[in-house]
């Protein structure tokens, strides 16, 4: 165990993983590397330069960012000269790495080319993915003499379509065939078919955040449609007719009399491609299932490229590998899919194997059981054989993994993800994509339960619509957001290698990604911000964090975890006051126990109460898990099952769960809100909780396998809250205001980081479940800290006036021991306005950018609302200066510089100091060290947006545009976006706050 946390803690760049709590102010005002935020550094198909990697390396190193991850995809870029895993190629990897090293940098590379997983060219199509498929004979009556070739199942089509692979790939993949089965049985009469087989039977898996209708789950119930026996195939009554088929095809049998049904069955390639590869790294994706083909994957792209790098550094340049966001869907089969079937579900599949293309085997609840079965092993291959797999393989080489476990996958969210030694989410820009907040839900619960200590988001991800207008200050809110969710490591996406050096803003990803690239407008202030997010990320990265409910997500795959709409709140969905994780079925049973009545995890992670899932079925080793939680002391809530999902020990596993479920909430099953004793613990049945007759008439052929339309797997989150204050548990966080929070705890400080979701200025009181030590803020923004001095205590809580700026953020802290009845001053002090700086403002443009060197502003106004084109349609940097005098101000005063609004951001110099980069509201730098009483000259550096001088260039002929994109979507009559220093600048004095 020592071992592989000494690894985990190198690859993550964190040395105190698993160590003592450092002084957390010293981290707080010097981040750790770990702390600091990285970015996803992409290759556009070829265009790549070894001047180029250095370049953006340092440009990253200087800016504060951590680390990347790396991945050369084609998204429409015209092709490079660098042909991907040629010999060049492998010498600009090595150089990126050693470079990287150089640096202090850390570089994750994906598992595959593309983002979609791990294949290629040299993956043959008996490696690549699997499905089961099938043709139909039939017989119109016996006895007869057979003698005939079957037809040769054909492939399906794969879930993106055909053409994205190479011609040969493709017709390579087309052929591949290899005969698993032939079965025949009496045909049975009318034409029953399972619902939704595609989904059930892992034809395929559509993406949940992007693709509308498609369900998080595969609902379990324990009663269906009761279909007449004869339009059934009788399980008992199928023939095994293998042996009977000759190598051509062709089948000799003598038929008994009656009708019969013949099925070839043989597996065939998915045809799921690596996606959206270099054109050399197209291929077909490795079989997910069969560690052997993950191990030809292995050897043909990553070992190449360990070679190419030779010995490496320990904790900086290549330390990991990556799985992104699952886009290849699903697959059904494998070469031992029979014998690793019948090993762990203890029965023999062939005999089922009909119910794959719809065939209702024996009655709808056995077909169903059987396919419920079928997912549940294919999920257990992927976790195992696949994640598990490369991570030991990553973890033989010295790196570790990271995974984005959601979309299209074919198990449960959360159980892909509990292998990852870096579990990721992903979030889109707000207004700019898809809602994949879920995605961060689910990671975050992965992270706190496995007891990960980095949780990562692909942060601010965002499609054709965002066109350089996003910037630090537009994103602040939805990166405090996601600090709240439980991220402690933004990655953005992304940072856009830059092979050129003479080319602004140069390569882009087509029209993917926010542009966080060293050809930024903004670029050399971007410090600031990313100073910022460290700050917040090394506390958020200490101790732990708290939460008191844990949701036992249902058994069964594919799953996404969605906790109950009622535990959220907001447009971004924010935790309420008593904070939760998700938990996968098969970490209940391996890593949760009980200790003085909560329910406890081997990293120290700690719940109030368990939540079971309102699914009407749950397998005997779960419910046994649960029963014995409960007999040690656990408090549990939820609804009885009534059955077993699956066809293992059947009817037997039946009973053994009615036996349980009475145990557990007594013979009757309790009412709804009813408690019951069980050993030191008791089970609550939730009132709020929908029953499955509550749900839809299960009897119903065209409902028994479909969950609501607004799919609810837990009851109401108030009843637990409730439940929780009647424990004498009082909310971790509450205020009147629009707060959204986290809390972690360290055992020697409570940090709470409160953010501001609103754009307006508030004031309020904040009440923290802590007693006994006196609060603090601590400002992530300037990294300072400073007494709140002004608080009470009562009944174990301790609650604070404040005030937050707009969209402000910051810690409160609690580390110092309180001292009840020490006189005690204000919180905060207000500001206020000493003077107003106007005009006139000598204004300097960059020539090279089509502005004027020097002009006078009479006002502070808007450069698109100018005259001179040179202004209008200017992107850049322009800098502001003038003279002023300092009023007299009263001695204990500070004084603030106060910029209005700026458009985007803005850097301060007063008398050749520089005193930083106003990046966000209130758009406020201090001065008071710096100022002097006469002939003050201050400069004011304002950065805007690419969007006016790309929208300007339209107007122009090619040879005379000012600047180059390798995507432009811009026409020369699109509005313009307000730019520069809008004002008004005031200086402000705010009191030294007095006891």
């Amino acid at each position: 165990m020592m071992i592989y946390r000494t690894l985990l803690a190198v690859c993550l760049g964190c040395a105190c993983a698993f160590g003592g709590i450092p002084e957390l102010a010293k981290d707080f005002a010097q981040p750790p590397a770990a702390a600091r935020p990285w970015v996803y550094w992409f290759f556009m198909d070829g265009n790549l330069s070894q001047e180029g990697m250095t370049a953006d390396l340092e440009a990253m190193k200087q800016a504060g960012i951590g680390g990347v991850i790396m991945m050369e995809v084609d998204v429409g870029i015209p092709r490079g000269t660098v042909k991907f895993m040629s010999p060049e190629w492998q010498v600009c990897f090595r150089h990126a790495v050693k470079e990287a090293e150089r640096l202090g940098l850390q570089i994750t590379l994906n598992a595959g080319p593309g983002w979609t997983g791990s294949g290629g060219p040299w993956i043959k199509p008996e490696q690549s993915m699997q499905h089961l498929v099938s043709s139909e004979t039939n017989l119109a009556s016996g006895p007869m003499h057979f003698d005939a070739p079957l037809p040769r199942p054909l492939p399906r089509r794969p879930f993106f379509g055909d053409g994205h692979l190479p011609a040969d790939i493709e017709k390579e993949r087309k052929a591949f065939y290899r005969d698993v089965a032939v079965l025949a049985f009496p045909t049975p009469s009318g034409n029953q078919r399972i619902e939704d087989i595609e989904e059930k039977a892992l034809y395929q898996r559509a993406p949940f955040s992007s693709q509308p209708g498609v369900k998080p789950w595969l609902a379990a119930p324990a009663e269906h449609a009761k279909i007449p026996v004869e339009q059934c195939i009788a399980s008992s009554g199928i023939l095994d007719l293998t042996s009977r088929l000759t190598p051509e095809g062709r089948l000799v049998w003598d038929v008994p009399p009656g009708q019969w049904t013949i099925m070839r069955l043989g597996k065939t390639s998915t045809g799921q491609g690596t996606r959206p590869a270099p054109q050399p790294g197209l291929g077909l994706e490795c079989d997910k299932l069969d560690p052997a083909a993950l191990d030809a994957h292995f050897a043909a792209f990553v070992e190449p490229l360990l070679r190419a790098v030779g010995p490496r550094k320990p904790g900086v340049g290549w330390t990991m590998l990556h799985i992104d966001s699952w886009e290849m869907s699903s697959q059904n089969w494998t070469g031992r899919m029979r014998e690793e079937f019948q090993k762990r579900r203890g029965y023999d599949l062939l005999r089922y194997l009909p119910a794959l293309s719809g065939r209702i085997v024996d009655s709808v609840e056995i077909s169903e059981r059987f396919l419920w079965d079928l997912r549940r092993t294919a999920q257990e291959l992927a976790v195992e054989n696949h994640a598990q797999h490369l991570k030991d393989l990553a973890h033989r080489n010295g790196m570790g993994l990271s995974i984005e476990p959601y979309d299209m996958n074919p198990a449960g969210d959360l159980s892909l993800g509990s292998v990852a030694d870096v579990p990721m989410c992903e979030f889109w820009s707000k207004g700019y994509g898809f809602k994949s907040e879920f995605s961060c839900i689910e990671s975050v619960s992965i992270g706190h339960v496995m007891g990960r200590p980095i949780i990562a988001a692909e942060a601010f991800t965002s499609g054709s619509s965002e066109r350089w207008q996003q910037y630090p200050g537009a994103m602040k809110s939805q990166g405090d957001w996601a600090f709240c969710a439980g991220i402690n490591r933004i990655v953005f996406h992304r940072f856009q290698h830059q092979p050129w050096a003479d080319r602004k803003p140069g390569m882009t990803m087509g029209p993917y990604g926010v542009h966080w690239e060293r050809t930024q407008t903004w670029w050399d202030m971007v410090p600031a911000y990313h100073a910022y997010l460290a700050r917040c990320q090394t506390l958020l990265q200490h101790g732990l964090p708290v939460a008191d409910i844990l949701y036992l997500a249902a058994e069964g795959a594919p799953h996404v975890f969605l906790p109950p709409k009622s535990a959220l709140s907001g447009e971004l969905p924010d935790r309420r006051g008593y904070n939760f994780d998700g938990c996968a079925p098969e970490t209940l049973i391996s890593r949760v126990s009980v200790n003085n009545g909560r329910l406890v995890l081997p990293d120290g992670m700690s719940y109030q109460v368990l939540v079971l899932p309102n699914n009407p079925t749950m397998t005997p080793a779960l419910l046994r898990k649960v029963k014995e939680l409960a007999e040690a002391g656990a408090t549990i809530i939820g609804a009885p099952p009534l059955k077993s999902p699956s066809l293992s020990g059947y009817p037997q596993c039946d009973d053994e769960v009615k036996l349980l479920a009475d145990a557990l909430w007594g013979n009757s099953n309790g009412q709804p809100g009813m408690e019951h004793p069980v050993g030191r613990g008791r089970v609550i049945r939730d009132a709020t909780a929908q029953t499955e007759k509550e749900s839809g008439d299960p009897l119903s052929q065209s409902n028994h396998s479909k969950p609501p339309a607004n799919p609810e797997q837990y009851g109401d989150y108030t009843v637990v809250a409730d439940l929780l204050k009647k424990m004498g548990v009082p909310p971790d966080f509450q205020s009147e205001l629009p707060l959204r929070y986290t809390h972690r705890s360290t055992g020697e400080a409570e940090i709470y980081f409160v953010a501001n979701a609103t754009s307006e200025t508030i004031r309020g009181h904040c009440t923290f479940r802590v007693s006994g030590k006196a609060p603090e803020l601590w400002n992530p923004l300037i990294g300072d800290i400073s007494d709140l001095p002004e608080y009470f205590v009562k009944d174990g809580r301790t609650t604070v006036p404040m005030r937050f700026e707009p969209n402000e953020s910051g810690f409160i802290v609690f580390r110092k021991t309180s001292t009840p009845g020490k006189t005690r001053g204000p919180n905060f002090c207000d500001f206020a306005k000493i003077t107003e700086l106007t005009g006139p403002w000598e204004v300097a443009f960059d020539p090279k950018w089509g502005g004027p060197d020097q002009i006078t502003f009479p006002s502070l106004e808007d450069w698109s609302k100018r005259p001179e084109e040179g202004i209008r349609f200017y992107s850049g940097t322009a800098t502001y200066r003038q003279t002023f005098d300092l009023p007299q101000v009263p001695r204990g005063q500070r004084i603030y510089l106060d910029l209005g609004l700026v458009k985007n951001m803005a850097r301060v110099r007063l008398n050749g100091r520089d005193l930083g980069v106003a990046w966000c509201a209130p758009w406020r730098v201090e001065i008071t060290s710096a100022a002097k009483a006469k002939a003050n000259q201050l400069e004011i550096a304002v950065a805007n947006l690419w969007p006016n001088r790309l929208i300007g260039d339209q107007s122009l002929p090619p040879e005379k545009r000012y600047a180059f994109a390798t995507w432009n979507p811009f026409k020369k009559n699109m509005p313009l976006l307000e730019s520069g220093l809008l004002g008004p600048v005031t200086l402000q004095a705010m009191e030294i706050k007095q006891p």
